[in-house]
């Protein structure tokens, strides 16, 4: 197992299973994106779910350990909604899953979540543009709230996502987990530039292989 010196694979097309996905096999070796506190924090300011001010802010106001104690907790997260993902992935949920979601409502719970009224921006230039808008915002008390926005991730896709469409890379060794949004829910690789071509050169290697040779 090592730790990240690379950015996070963002393959899932769910911020919830990019989660899982920061524990994966890019090559050979087992890389884990959450091993400590500092890593924690990169990948929230990968996957955009923390104002970069304010993850500056806990990473200078912090004591010793306490960022490293959180990581701890979101592996743990982490590995609890692995094998939630494993047992119902495939298969529609149903009502009985509540049940066994309740770490994740207990997580939730602890939100100081609030909205304010504010001028509509354009998405793309940020500029005001005719109109109003509602903005939701979070108090950011102690470094345990990082895991909200983990947890609304998580809630999101459990709620929006049909688990139907909820698949493991078919890549040899590959951990990686997405949602199929294609139109024929015939994705088969986190990414066709990774797996997907290594199965191709794989499979022509076989060819190769198989051909008989000119005598």
């Amino acid at each position: 197992m090592t730790t990240a010196a690379q950015p996070p694979m963002l393959l899932a097309d769910s911020v919830g299973l990019d989660f899982l996905n920061s524990l994966a096999t890019p090559v050979d070796t087992p890389v884990d994106w959450l091993a400590d506190g500092e890593g924690l924090l990169s990948w929230l300011r990968h996957v955009d779910l923390v104002p970069a001010d304010v993850l500056e802010a806990f990473r200078t106001s912090a004591g010793p350990g306490e960022l490293d104690a959180l990581a701890t907790q979101a592996r743990a997260l982490r590995e609890w909604f692995r094998g939630f993902v494993l047992k119902h992935m495939g298969r529609t949920l149903t009502q009985a899953a509540v049940a066994e979601l309740a770490p994740l409502n207990r997580i939730l719970a602890r939100d100081e979540g609030f909205g304010q009224v504010v001028v509509r921006r354009d998405p793309d230039s940020g500029k005001p543009v005719a109109g109003l808008a509602w903005e939701p915002g979070r108090r950011w008390r102690s470094p345990d709230s990082l895991l909200l926005p983990i947890a609304e991730a998580i809630g999101e896709l459990v709620t929006t996502d049909d688990f139907a469409d909820v698949k493991a890379c078919q890549g040899h060794s590959c951990t990686l987990l997405f949602v199929d949004r294609t139109r024929s829910r015939a994705r088969r690789w986190c990414s066709m530039a990774i797996c997907g071509n290594r199965a191709k050169q794989a499979a022509h290697r076989e060819r190769a292989g198989k051909r008989p040779r000119a005598g």
